[in-house]
């Protein structure tokens, strides 16, 4: 068990609001109290942060590797360690490790292994994404076409079997492929449902909103558009607020200008949140790899198929919050939890997402200038400096 300490000498950012003088108090892996820096107990060890900005952890719904590891590639225990290690470096404490359309065979490995990530307790470890295969060819983005496939009742009864032993669990499905007696069970089963890789219209997409889907995968990517006189999955994800959306910040998938307009149209209580859809290059200099036995290639900050199409991202979650801070002008507040709160109002998820007492003690030390100082997982330092040398008086 992680031991008490008081975290000092910093600003908090607890989710609401910005507090000085004040001490964030840990106690065996969860928050105890914020409070005053003169109302610490003289017993308690003092930890201080040297001006820094003490912050909640970034929580990431897809994230499709790290470290070199791809999900898909690597389903297993092992690869999830890695994957969640990776992305802690980049202040991420809590990620879905997201498998995309595979075989049965696969599918089958990537759940055994989120069950064990699970049992064991591995640091970072939320749960597992599973998006895909029951996605339409029309939106396939880099999925590969020939492993799409409406979803079964073989596939219904394996979902439903496995529930509730991975830890959060999160599916990516289209209308196309599923109806929606199947995201009621899903959801019943303990699913949360995204909707994406799509082409449907708005009429075919609001009963599967009725059915109990919640959110919305990659907001404007491989989905139907909002046009003139047809609002597509993205008109229906702004204005419905039932749907949260995912959304990737890296400059190549939705222009800033296009960001700042959904941001001033999303209808609540839903919220667009920050996701990576991060590959296996973050933490590394890997300059290509293999998904589904294509090349996937790394250039300028992109990731892209052999004819040019977008393979998931190149970024990480700290730089998607300095893009949300510095290019699309949000306020920091705003940027840090669209990477924390909003994805755990999302999931479900009432333990992480901001600083309060009972809350993980998930959270991050950053630099004035964003750069990361520190990662807490669960009150841990799993990444950088834990400040216990030299500790304040």
């Amino acid at each position: 068990m992680i031991g008490s300490f008081a975290l000092c000498g910093g600003r908090i950012f607890d989710g609401a609001v910005f507090l000085d003088g004040h001490a964030l108090v840990v106690e065996n892996g969860r928050i105890k109290a914020i409070l005053p820096v003169a109302d610490l107990s003289s017993s308690i060890e003092r930890r201080d942060v040297a001006g820094g900005l003490i912050v909640p952890g970034f929580i990431d719904l897809q994230v499709n590797g790290g470290g070199g590891v791809l999900l898909n590639n690597q389903p297993d225990l092992d690869g999830i360690r890695t994957i969640c290690s990776a992305h802690a470096a980049y202040g991420t404490t809590a990620l879905m490790p997201t498998l995309i359309t595979d075989t049965v065979d696969i599918r089958s490995k990537a759940v055994a292994a989120g069950i064990a990530a699970f049992a064991e307790k591995v640091p970072g470890y939320l749960g597992l994404h599973l998006e895909g295969p029951h996605l339409s060819v029309a939106r396939k983005g880099t999925h590969d076409p020939s492993l799409i496939r409406p979803l079964e009742s073989d596939d219904l009864q394996f979902l439903v079997e496995k529930a509730g032993h991975f830890g959060e669990a999160l599916i990516t499905l289209a209308p196309e492929s599923v109806s929606p007696a199947d995201v009621t069970k899903l959801v019943e089963a303990g699913y949360v449902v995204s909707l994406g890789h799509t082409n449907a219209k708005a009429r075919d997409i609001l009963p599967y909103v009725s059915a109990g889907a919640s959110m919305v995968t990659h907001l404007f990517n491989a989905m139907s558009q909002m046009e003139n006189r047809e609002p597509g999955l993205v008109g229906v994800a702004l204005a419905n607020g039932r749907l949260s959306c995912g959304l990737i910040a890296d400059g190549f998938h939705v222009d800033p200008i296009v960001i700042q307009v959904a941001l001033a149209a999303k209808q609540g209580p839903g919220r667009i949140f920050l996701v990576t859809d991060a590959m296996s290059t973050i933490g590394t200099d890997q300059q290509g790899f293999l998904l589904n036995d294509r090349e996937v290639f790394r250039r300028g900050g992109r990731l892209t198929l052999a004819d040019g199409t977008l393979a998931g991202a190149d970024i990480d979650m700290l730089s998607c919050v300095r893009f949300a801070h510095e290019h699309i002008g949000l306020p920091l507040t705003e940027a840090l939890n669209m990477a924390s709160l909003y994805p755990a109002e999302a999931i479900g998820c009432a333990t992480k997402g901001s600083l309060a007492a009972g809350m993980d003690a998930d959270l991050l030390v950053l630099k004035p200038d964003l750069s990361l100082m520190a990662t807490f997982i669960a009150g841990a330092c799993v990444f950088g400096e834990d400040f216990s040398k030299g500790a304040a008086a």
